[in-house]
């Protein structure tokens, strides 16, 4: 996982993305950008949204 300055978290590899209940979300590719913003309208997928928002981390 690498997390991207001010953007996504990168997830590169085999994973599994599960719901907050349990279920689980499924992939289509080995690498996925995940939204951290929040604002996301695909989420858990970043589609971007974070550069138009302004969107920064701390580190």
């Amino acid at each position: 996982m690498v997390p991207y300055p001010d953007g996504p978290l990168i997830v590169r590899g085999a994973f599994h993305i599960r719901t907050a209940d349990g279920g689980p979300i499924p992939q289509h590719r080995r690498t996925v950008a995940l939204c951290r913003c929040g604002l996301s309208n695909i989420k858990p997928w970043c589609d971007g949204t974070h550069k138009a928002a302004g969107f920064r981390t701390d580190a």
